[in-house]
């Protein structure tokens, strides 16, 4: 008689909510939980999210009514077309460590997360928590920053950040606190208005060994795109297109990766193209840090529309 061993496979099943629920144990071996803020047949009570028919209504709510489990490997799927609004601070807190809510969905059926008042937010407040395919809109003049992570090992993936409305600036779209080390921010867009307003798409207080890759922002920054304000220790930006289109400075005056705390360290590059809306004598400033180094390969800026990139010409090490 064949072993039983012989005719397993990837697939795994739990009882959840009274439901035997069948799913792919190479994505997570943990519960699974739905929320969706249009469903008819949906509630924020006891019972609901173990299904996609009979979802919960908020992204909250499993952390709230402790419905997912810590660092058990818990999904929490947003289903296409869910919306809610940052209306207050903590909206949606992440407080229970090692649990990933993926978005599902494209274009404008993603999951839809717009910050309403300044303080509203979604927070990252536990280690290990990851989001994936979510849509931040800002919604609100001055936002303090849409998305906080203040926990260690979370991970952004695949997000988009923009504004909602051609007359309203964030002043902070992703703000971090020194308990955010190793975050990773990958394969994310920053869209922000093109007009006078923001502060920064990406502002890094604290926090050591930050890694921010393969995204995509666009601002106009009074600061920088990716801002440093207060000392972060192995911070890696690389393969991004930063475009700040600030034309208030003069030479060096304008950033797109700024160390305003000073004494940080980091690599900045290889893969980086900037481009700054001022042709003053701005190349060698547009990245600002006196203790980052940087990986030349393919790194370059540009100053003029019309004009092609040249290389970013921080002075070479020398033997």
């Amino acid at each position: 008689m064949a072993s039983d061993r012989a005719t397993r496979n990837s697939l795994s099943s739990q009882w959840l909510g009274g439901q035997l629920v069948i799913a792919d144990a190479g994505v997570s071996t943990g519960k699974r939980f739905y929320v969706d803020s249009g469903s008819a047949t949906g509630a924020d009570t006891g019972g609901y999210g173990y299904s996609p028919d009979a979802p919960l209504l908020t992204l909250d709510e499993p952390f709230t009514d402790a419905l997912v489990t810590a660092n058990n490997g818990d999904v929490v799927y947003a289903m296409p077309g869910h919306a809610e609004n940052l209306a207050v601070d903590s909206t949606v807190d992440m407080d229970i460590a090692g649990v990933k809510i993926i978005g599902l969905g494209d274009g404008s059926t993603r999951p839809t997360l717009t910050c309403t008042v300044t303080t509203g937010d979604f927070k990252m407040a536990a280690a290990g928590s990851v989001i994936e395919n979510l849509l931040f809109l800002n919604d609100v003049d001055n936002s303090t920053g849409l998305l906080e992570v203040s926990a260690a090992d979370c991970i952004i993936r695949n997000c988009e950040f923009r504004e909602d409305d051609a007359a309203k600036f964030a002043d902070i779209i992703l703000l971090t606190t020194a308990g955010a080390d190793r975050m990773e921010v990958s394969d994310c867009k920053f869209l922000c208005n093109a007009a006078d307003g923001a502060v920064s798409a990406i502002s890094l207080v604290a926090g050591s060994q930050i890694l921010i890759h393969r995204c995509w922002i666009y601002g106009d920054f009074s600061a920088a795109n990716i801002d440093v304000t207060t000392a972060t220790a192995l911070l890696r930006v690389r393969d991004c297109t930063l475009w700040n289109d600030d034309a208030t400075g003069g030479a060096d005056a304008i950033q797109v990766v700024a160390d305003t705390a000073t004494a940080s360290t980091g690599v900045i590059g290889p893969n980086i193209f900037a481009f700054l809306n001022s042709n003053s004598a701005n190349i060698t400033g547009a990245i600002l840090g006196a203790t980052f180094v940087v990986d030349p390969t393919g790194m370059y800026v540009c100053n003029l529309p019309g004009e092609m990139g040249m290389a970013l010409n921080w002075v070479a090490s020398t033997d």
